[in-house]
């Protein structure tokens, strides 16, 4: 990385290994954004309406996520990739499966699968984060408890 600077009390090494953890969870954050709103897109059939109306604020919220964890990184000193090929060539999750419309009780398994990764993903990286910046730990920390609690969401409108 040969960052020009990083945030006080870090140093060059611990800030790259830092931003590499945060640039994955970037990436994830963008992707998660973009089936969101595939989904949001595509629901049909029963309960339509409630389903298309809860994804856009889950859309707004990890999109405002990818905004957080771009600026840290670029505080760290690195240079966050919002761009689609990194998304696609760094993927290191199954890819999102639910394509075309479909029933909502579909799309919500999915998303449900989906978040499953996503949420798996951002304790692995709050686990090693929590040695190398807390700071860091904390932001992915606040973005995996509003993750869940999406989960949650989806997770009621299946019983």
């Amino acid at each position: 990385m040969s960052a020009p600077f990083t945030v006080p009390g870090l140093d060059e090494a611990t800030a790259e290994k830092v931003v590499s953890i945060l640039q994955d969870r970037l990436y994830n954050e963008n992707e998660a954004a973009l089936i969101l709103k595939h989904a949001h897109w595509n629901v049909t059939g029963p309960n339509f309406i409630a389903v298309h109306e809860m994804l856009d604020p889950q859309v707004d919220a990890v999109r405002d996520q990818a905004d957080e964890t771009a600026e840290r990184i670029a505080a760290l000193g690195g240079s966050p990739e919002g761009t689609p090929d990194g998304i696609v060539r760094s993927r290191t999750w199954e890819p999102f499966a639910a394509k075309g419309r479909a029933s909502t009780e579909y799309y919500l398994k999915a998303l449900v699968t989906y978040y499953d990764s996503l949420i798996k993903a951002d304790r692995e990286a709050i686990k090693e984060l929590d040695e190398l910046d807390v700071i860091s730990s904390n932001i992915v920390q606040d973005h995996v408890q509003v993750l869940e609690q999406f989960q949650w969401f989806m997770h009621s409108h299946l019983v």
